[in-house]
């Protein structure tokens, strides 16, 4: 279904710019809170349609992340992972072309729980060791590919990707950046010529939001310095799934 501008309601219109602005602050270097801007899209405007609706304002602030933090970048990294997390968007593009959207909904709910679950498990690990081989790489980079093309959520495994290289957290946040800018390009052109989900209408959505997207940005970077990070999670880890019930119900 095509979305409308004018057929958004305004309840819709308040959770997209909340989820925006929690997606600036996600840009801004806090990682691990885009579950909670995917499910609250899903709950605005439908699981599959808030997939192409979101990407043109993730490029937006990857673009920032990739200004703000490029010299932190480690390409040796990049070319590692990026052929990987390319080839698994092909794949997720693929697996998501022709799913009704109870499907979808189903699979996005069942991607956010998971994803929850593993980012539960990494934090609770006493001793964090993980294989270097490049099979290891191959297999975070697809899932990666897949759950970002289907759902905007490779956030999980990319993340237990560069936790095992023990990277400081700028060069976390740096590297991260560019494999992620030059994704969401890839998929932005598989949301408009194979899933059909990225419209004139939807770009005025986005041009709306982009406001709330700054918002979140300009406030990011101040909170990423102050957070305590053990609460921080847990109570990501709460919405998460309380998220992911919502759009599973809903």
């Amino acid at each position: 279904m095509l979305l409308i501008y004018t057929d958004i309601s305004t309840t819709s219109w308040i959770l997209s710019v909340i989820a925006i602005i929690i997606l600036g602050l996600s840009k801004s270097g806090l990682k691990g809170i885009a579950i909670i801007v995917v499910s609250l899209m899903a709950i605005a405007f439908g699981a599959k349609e808030s997939t192409g609706l979101i990407v043109p304002i993730l490029i937006v602030g990857d673009i920032y992340a990739v200004i703000y933090y490029n010299r932190h970048a480690q390409w040796h990294y990049i070319v590692r992972f990026l052929p990987w997390m390319i080839l698994g968007v092909i794949f997720g593009a693929l697996i998501g072309k022709d799913l009704d959207e109870h499907t979808f909904k189903i699979g996005i709910s069942t991607i956010i729980l998971v994803s929850a679950g593993m980012m539960f498990w990494w934090d609770s690990r006493k001793s964090i060791k993980v294989p270097t081989h490049w099979a290891f790489a191959g297999s975070m980079g697809i899932l990666s590919g897949i759950t970002t093309m289907i759902g905007n959520l490779a956030g999980a495994f990319a993340n237990i990707f560069f936790l095992a290289l023990r990277l400081p957290k700028n060069q976390f946040i740096g590297t991260a950046a560019w494999i992620f800018f030059i994704v969401n390009i890839f998929k932005l052109l598989c949301h408009i010529f194979i899933w059909k989900t990225v419209s004139l209408s939807t770009l005025g959505i986005n041009l709306t939001l982009l406001p709330a997207l700054f918002i979140g940005l300009f406030i990011g970077v101040r909170v990423v310095k102050i957070i305590k990070d053990d609460f921080y999670r847990k109570m990501i880890l709460v919405l998460t799934a309380i998220g992911a019930i919502i759009i599973l119900l809903k």
